[in-house]
């Protein structure tokens, strides 16, 4: 389902040019299931991405250093602490133990400069409960 603004109030994340192509990701905070949680949203192949910051595999953060997801040929996202690989367009497991199971996707859109997510019935604001 693709967000639109008359049933999911879109919350603003970042400005579109704090995501650079393949570069630092924007981490922020959610509660998933009314539990704190990490989630980053990056650019990808000129597209805005975002997802819980939770390995498919053990739910642990994913980054190497804040905002560091990406592999060192920038082509995956990977685990820093189990290897899992990602793809980035999709969040599904391209290898390691994370079997089929992919990241958790959050849904944002990118208009007027400017990058906003939408808030989910499992994933909502960090100041709300």
């Amino acid at each position: 389902m693709n967000p639109t603004e008359e049933s999911t109030p879109a919350l603003p994340l970042c400005s579109s040019d704090d995501l650079v192509e393949r570069g630092k990701a924007h981490s922020f905070d959610v509660l998933q299931y009314r539990q704190p949680a990490r989630a980053f949203a990056l650019r990808f192949e000129g597209q805005v991405v975002a997802y819980l910051n939770r390995c498919a595999h053990v739910p642990t953060e994913m980054d190497w250093q804040e905002g560091e997801f990406l592999d060192g040929d920038k082509q995956f996202i990977m685990c820093s602490i189990h290897g899992a690989v990602y793809d980035p367009l999709t969040g599904r497991c391209v290898t390691g133990m994370c079997g089929r199971i992919g990241l958790t996707k959050i849904e944002v859109q990118e208009r007027e400069g400017q990058v906003y997510w939408y808030p989910s019935r499992d994933t909502k604001p960090a100041f709300e409960d």
